[in-house]
């Protein structure tokens, strides 16, 4: 639908900055309206959604007033702009825009936003809301708000209006630029909105997505700031010496600068950054806001960002604000109703009008798919899902046996083949690709830039957290036709943790919000020491600790090569995330066959290499992790066959065999029985933790609790009791003991 251009004044025209960006100042300007856009009842709503927002937070005793208060405003125009893209009755149509709380932390905004607009919805269509699927903030649920089975404490995937789970600082900016650029590679002009505080600036990544995102020329990437010069522990300027533009300018973004709290100024802003400058490049709108507003005492302080006020003075503001809420501590629900009963039937017929144009702005998703087939041409429209093993390898996905062949090359191999079976796969290396072999890939379509919009290589630089972050949430986004992304992104094993908290929230927000399920390939290259030349910085031992113990994601570690494209297949099929390792050297390609199974029983988690040879001997059952690690062991066998009978078990995930073993017994126990488990040594070129799951006695799952999974948000007490660690849950485990 064609935008009503914004009609700036001549005098306000926007000027070039440094590095090609363009700079747009519309304080105070002489703005006109827009039809609509009634501004006296959207300032009506700001009140409602604040008076909504600091009762929720009263609940709580909990929250983060400060931030919430100062974006309200920002929220509420965006969603009344008439550019903004969105079905609230279909909150998750594939065509919407995008919207990432880079700022996470403002869940009081989020919610109290959700449940005046779900408010305004059910009171004109309560049919539409009771068919959604979708999670819903509706006001009644704020007095439960960070309480267990309560709206969340940050924002997260499977609620309306948001579409990444953030809350840790600076993570959402590279956030949204992964779906900006996912959505622009597929020919849609889907726009993406994030939502971010000043103080994130600070964070190291959203310094490397915003250098990635002009060098792109992703044009479709808004970010919208809240700059109120505050952070947690207080002003920004403490952190940030510079000029606080020049952290933009600097990387030729387009800037528009606004009061944050002037619906009509943030109206032209959105809408001038939707229709974008001719350089496109992205652009953020500087919003000067003030942290607080209108809360109380704490209103213009780095303490309002997560210090609630107390009940009388929290009674006092509401006053101030218009609302005659109780004095009576607990009483959310009522105080809800006050806040409620200010609402008339005009505010919602123009809130519904507002998300009726949202609506009206909308793509068919068949309009959207054919767009996509236009744009990719002759590439298969198809994802991950449809990436099957065939019955015969290609012949450049099957390796020699007896050759040395570093297991790297597998994954270039087959990284380059699926590129060629998805029009949906990403790869991307952070400036190794030289070294890791992603580049075979990433040149099958081209690198992405700014002449290559539909490429599907990346080039992150050195700038591990972006690269991630941008990965993680690419995943797991759904395209118009259902189409899943896939992305693959690499560096040495011993810097994936750097990397880890990016996994983490997309890990999260696979658990919380299973529809939109992503899967992704963490390369873990140059594994174990085989490095050894560049020392310890550069050896890779360790880092599997972290992805074996987070859940959702599982560390794959194939012995060669052919093993490497079986699991490549497996993990696709699976369509759950891992951390893939490879290794730099050659090593040996095993022969199979002769009592050895073929490469694709490593998707067990392991078998056997081999098998006793019932000699008479002391049996001794050896586990061994890694290629070099199995052909040390097989070179040293020899000199021990005459005093024992070994058998070799090949472990290539302890987390997949612990899955055999809960589906297939059977075949788990003949792989390495119960029986075997005391008496069995383990080898691996790395953390020796990661092998005992195969030396732990049998029952050592049944006898070992702990908090495993991801939690929800609520109040300490109540996550123990829902994990059964309260003593009640305590006393009936050890009872279950003491009963076998």
């Amino acid at each position: 639908m064609p935008l009503k251009e914004t009609m700036v004044p001549e005098e306000l025209s926007s000027t070039n900055v440094t590095a090609g960006g363009e700079h747009l100042d519309l304080r105070a300007a002489a703005l006109e309206p827009f039809d609509g856009i009634d501004e006296e009842k959207l300032s009506k709503l700001a009140r409602i959604v604040r008076g909504l927002a600091f009762t929720a937070v009263d609940s709580a005793n909990s929250g983060h007033p400060g931030g919430s208060s100062s974006k309200t405003e920002m929220a509420l125009a965006l969603l009344a702009s008439g550019i903004f893209r969105f079905d609230a009755t279909r909150p998750k149509h594939p065509g919407r825009d995008r919207v990432v709380w880079s700022a996470g932390h403002c869940s009081p905004l989020f919610h109290a936003l959700l449940s005046l607009v779900y408010e305004c919805v059910r009171r004109r269509t309560p049919e539409q809301c009771a068919s959604l699927r979708e999670t819903i903030t509706y006001p009644e649920d704020l007095p439960a708000f960070r309480r267990l089975n309560g709206p969340s404490g940050h924002i997260e995937s499977e609620y309306p209006l948001a579409d990444a789970c953030t809350g840790s600082s600076g993570h959402g900016i590279p956030a949204g630029l992964g779906l900006a650029v996912l959505h622009r590679s597929c020919g849609l002009s889907t726009r993406v909105f994030v939502f971010a505080g000043d103080a994130e600036t600070e964070e190291g990544m959203t310094y490397e997505a915003r250098n990635l995102a002009s060098n792109l020329g992703i044009g479709n990437f808004v970010v919208a700031l809240d700059y109120n010069t505050y952070g947690i522990d207080g002003s920004i300027s403490e952190a940030m010496p510079a000029p606080y533009l020049a952290h933009w300018a600097a990387f030729g973004w387009n800037i528009v600068e606004v009061d944050g709290h002037n619906l009509r100024e943030l109206a032209h802003a959105y809408r001038k950054a939707a229709a974008g400058f001719a350089n496109g490049r992205p652009t953020v709108i500087i919003c000067h806001t003030v942290k607080g507003r209108y809360y109380g005492k704490l209103e213009g302080t780095a303490d309002s960002h997560g210090t609630p006020l107390g009940h009388a003075d929290y009674v006092q503001l509401m006053q101030n604000l218009g609302f005659d809420v109780s004095a009576e501590d607990g009483s959310g629900r009522k105080n809800i109703e006050s806040i409620l009963a200010a609402l008339s039937s005009d505010d919602i017929d123009f809130l519904i009008g507002r998300l009726d144009a949202a609506r009206a702005a909308l793509s068919s998703e068949p309009q959207l798919v054919e767009e996509m087939k236009i744009a990719l041409g002759d590439r298969p429209m198809a994802d991950y899902r449809s990436i099957t093993r065939p019955d015969v390898l290609p012949p450049e996905l099957v390796f020699k046996e007896g050759d040395k062949v570093p297991t790297r090359k597998a994954t270039e191999a087959w990284f380059a083949w699926a590129m060629k079976q998805s029009g949906f796969f990403y790869v991307g290396a952070g400036d190794l690709a030289k070294s890791i072999l992603t580049g075979k890939a990433e040149q099958v379509y081209g690198l992405m830039s700014r002449d290559n919009r539909l490429g599907r290589g990346i080039r992150f630089g050195i700038a591990e957290q972006n690269m991630a972050m941008m990965s993680v949430t690419m995943a797991g986004d759904c395209l118009p036709g259902g189409f899943r992304p896939m992305t693959a992104f690499a560096s040495y094993g011993v810097f994936s943790v750097i990397m880890a908290n990016a996994v983490r929230m997309a890990l999260i927000s696979n658990e919380v919000n299973p529809d939109s399920r992503g899967f992704f390939i963490l390369l873990a290259a140059h594994d174990g020491p085989e490095t050894g030349e560049d020392g310890p910085t550069h050896h890779g031992l360790f880092w599997m600790s972290l992805y074996s113990a987070y859940p959702g994601i599982k560390v794959y570690k194939p012995l060669d090569a052919n093993e490497a494209v079986e699991m490549l297949f497996h993990a696709a099929g699976r369509g759950e995330p891992v951390a893939f390792s490879v290794v730099r050297p050659p090593v040996p390609v095993f022969r199979r066959g002769d009592g050895v199974p073929p490469a694709i029983e490593a998707v067990n988690g392991a078998y056997v290499f081999k098998q006793y040879s019932n000699n008479g001997k002391r049996k001794l059952p050896i586990v061994v992790c890694g290629g070099q690690v199995m052909a040390n062991v097989l070179a040293a066998l020899p000199d021990f066959e005459s005093d024992a009978d070994i058998k070799i078990v090949a472990a290539t995930s302890p987390e997949l065999f612990e899955e055999l073993r809960r589906r297939d017994p059977q075949k788990a126990e003949a792989i390495l029985a119960d029986s075997e488990r005391a008496e069995a040594l383990a080898f691996h070129n790395g953390w020796k933790g990661f092998l005992y799951p195969f030396l732990l006695s049998a029952d050592y799952e049944k006898r070992a609790y702990g908090m495993d999974r991801f939690l929800r948000s609520g109040r300490p007490a109540e996550l123990y009791a829902w994990v059964g660690f309260d003593p009640a849950g305590i006393r009936a485990k050890i009872a279950a003991r003491l009963r076998r």
